[in-house]
């Protein structure tokens, strides 16, 4: 055997690389991919020890090599995802969102507190991955109100921004929020088959919080089904028409409700050319931002406010947490103590809130109710409002399925027994109904 063959070194193994948009590393160093759109190149922007370099690509501590996403990925190129061309610096906090709301201004027709709310959104959006909870923005109203321009004025600003609308299938927005994360931007969110709306409506009910994956069944390359989890956390602002059914999806929107009557004067019809480069010269601001405020973004536990719903509380703590502004803080708490009156007045309005003020009075004077009684009064008291009929067994799994109440048989019959049951007591509070004080109540023979 040749003996330089045998004894000449094995090459070092090759690193593997690994396509990336962003990571954020433990010892506070981000990796964050930028795109030049006049170069068409790709590029990592890299905050570490507290300053900024660009990079074609980065190594980490463990030997893993990562490289940005191909600037000839369609997703890129096309600006269908928007990402800043190198950090830039902004001057003051104050110089910043002083440019945002000006561009904001500039091409959106909004009302002036919404007009900030979206101001604080864009740089929540650049540090949403420091929070376990998001709100949403909604832009609610007819055609021709403006939603579409002030989605594409709002959303150009946002962290990696992808921009979809009702035309797009489903499908690949998983796939797209998984692989880039950053702010899902929806025009049209309405959708019109209801298969669609339930998948649009996945995404938001599990991408407003971190860890709930939506779950999808794939197929690999020997035909195997191999279910896989899409991570769809991160910030969302879409426009509807109207509103879904879901009355918990419902309640992570901020939303503003778009006037009719054609747009303030001042701004164009038509977006000029510079629109995007404007743009993009504030998410330049706003990259280093997130370089400088990502490790010190955390939750204020003080800006919880007692008197709302925990979902309320929760959606909207991330936003008060980057919202200086005291005015805006209290602008943002009369919002959401709205929210909360029009959810009570919806619940009210419900089979289950129908029941419970039924349960309400009758448990002034009785502590263990007969189910055919309270369908009974429901029929007596709301029958015309249903078009099918009221039945014991109906408002017996209303009960037990839908409030949580527990029902017995008791001498031939089912009872509801209500003598200090707590969570009969907080559901009736969620709905506006008044109970009656425990000590009213008289145990009865059934």
């Amino acid at each position: 055997m040749d003996e330089s063959i045998k004894d000449s070194p094995m090459p070092p193994p090759k690193r593997p690389t690994v396509p990336t948009v962003s990571r954020i590393f433990d010892d506070g160093s981000i990796v964050e991919l930028v795109y030049d759109p006049i170069k068409r190149a790709t590029a990592f922007a890299i905050w570490q020890d507290h300053t900024w370099s660009i990079a074609p690509g980065y190594v980490c501590s463990t030997g893993e090599r990562l490289i940005p996403f191909s600037s000839n990925n369609n997703l890129i190129k096309n600006e269908v995802v928007l990402f800043a061309s190198r950090p830039e610096e902004y001057g003051s906090e104050h110089d910043l969102l002083a440019d945002i709301q000006s561009f904001v201004h500039r091409y959106a027709d909004l009302s002036a507190s919404f007009e900030q709310v979206a101001t604080y959104y864009v740089i929540l959006t650049w540090l949403y991955n420091a929070f376990n909870e998001l709100p949403y923005l909604r832009l609610r109203g007819d055609f021709g109100t403006g939603k579409t321009r002030t989605l594409l004025t709002i959303g150009s600003l946002c962290y990696k921004a992808f921009f979809a609308s009702g035309a797009s299938t489903v499908s690949p927005i998983f796939h797209i929020l998984d692989a880039f994360g950053g702010t899902l931007v929806f025009d049209e969110a309405d959708f019109r088959f209801s298969d669609e709306r339930s998948e649009i409506v996945k995404v938001l009910n599990n991408g407003n919080l971190r860890g709930i994956p939506v779950l999808r069944t794939m197929q690999n390359r020997q035909r195997e089904y191999n279910p896989q989890a899409f991570h769809v956390f991160g910030p969302k602002i879409v426009a509807t028409r109207g509103t879904y059914d879901d009355k918990g999806l419902e309640s992570r929107f901020i939303t503003e409700e778009m006037r009719a009557g054609g747009l303030r004067t001042d701004i164009p019809i038509n977006l000029p050319p510079s629109f995007n480069e404007e743009a993009r010269a504030i998410r330049n601001k706003l990259l280093l931002y997130r370089f400088r405020h990502y490790e010190h973004a955390r939750i204020d536990e003080s800006a919880a406010n007692p008197e709302l719903e925990p979902r309320l509380n929760q959606v909207l703590m991330p936003l008060l947490s980057v919202v200086q502004d005291p005015a805006l803080r209290d602008e943002l708490r009369t919002v959401a103590k709205q929210a909360q009156t029009t959810l009570v007045a919806e619940r009210g309005n419900s089979i289950e809130a129908h029941v419970l003020e039924v349960l309400a009075e009758l448990s002034a004077n009785h502590s263990v109710i007969p189910v055919h009684d309270v369908a009974a009064a429901v029929i007596e008291r709301f029958g015309r409002e249903y078009s099918r009929p009221i039945t014991n067994r109906w408002i017996g799994s209303v009960l037990r399925v839908r409030l949580g109440l527990e029902t017995y048989k008791s001498n031939g019959v089912y009872v509801v027994p209500l003598e200090r049951n707590e969570r009969f007591i907080g559901i009736c509070r969620r709905c506006g109904i008044e109970v009656p004080d425990a000590g009213q109540a008289v145990d009865v023979g059934t």
